[in-house]
């Protein structure tokens, strides 16, 4: 089995069912300096991108913390389970065969990418009027996880290439759906208000983010409640340091 489709069997049994992988060159060509893989890793020649659309990852997520008594109650609990699961499950046995690579996680602290850039130019997702990106089958129900940087050249991307919804989009039906009128188009997501809504009359918003629910693209992947209220709720505790500087 070559190194890309062990890392898409490995990924699948924690549910991560979007991998892409594309040449250094193509994504470091576009990323801002502090945001390009060659500054962590020089000898990188691939970068192969792991992700989730729809709730697999969470349904194995929930497995992992009713198997390990107390996991629920850590800080990250979803992001200590993705570094556990990555680090063991696919970077341990990529080193087994004697290949380099290092992980890198869009959270914590460490070497940083450009996640969301990274998504499109590896062709599993493309930006969108709402703040997030979008997959042509799962729409908005999709995150990423981790990038795994390798030292040969891997040119696999995913269907979402060119990949381009909302100017098409004839419902816009995430515009009116926002209590906090922050989704427009063609201006796309207003984060001040956005902010300001969910820290001052949040409760509308507290477990679940109205506009992405209402994208016309994937309902039936949509993230389950206690899913929804856990993402909702941690993205309100990383947008409250910003509010305070605001004021």
């Amino acid at each position: 089995m070559d190194l890309f489709g062990l890392v898409s069997s490995k990924a699948r049994y924690a549910g991560l069912n979007l991998v892409a992988a594309v040449p250094i060159d193509r994504y470091d060509g576009l990323a801002a300096p502090d945001y390009r893989a060659g500054a962590i890793w020089p000898e990188c020649r691939s970068i192969v991108l792991l992700g989730n659309g729809g709730a697999d990852f969470w349904r194995a997520f929930k497995v992992h913390v009713a198997n390990n008594n107390g996991w629920f109650e850590r800080d990250n609990p979803l992001d200590d389970f993705t570094r556990e699961f990555v680090d063991k499950e696919i970077v341990g046995p990529i080193r087994a065969l004697g290949q380099r690579c290092i992980a890198v996680y869009p959270f914590g602290q460490g070497p940083a990418l450009n996640f969301m850039q990274l998504a499109t130019v590896a062709g599993l997702a493309a930006p969108s009027i709402i703040g997030v990106v979008v997959h042509p089958v799962f729409g908005p129900w999709i995150a990423f996880r981790a990038a795994l940087l390798v030292d040969r050249e891997i040119d696999h991307p995913g269907s979402a290439i060119d990949f381009d919804p909302c100017p098409t989009c004839s419902t816009r039906s995430c515009v009116s759906a926002c209590p906090a009128a922050a989704v427009s188009f063609p201006g796309g997501w207003n984060i001040h208000g956005c902010l300001v809504h969910r820290v001052e009359a949040h409760s509308d918003c507290v477990d679940r983010c109205h506009a992405r629910i209402a994208c016309v693209l994937g309902p039936e992947n949509r993230y389950p409640d206690d899913e929804l209220a856990y993402h909702q709720q941690r993205a309100l505790r990383v947008m409250l340091p910003y509010y305070e500087k605001m004021k």
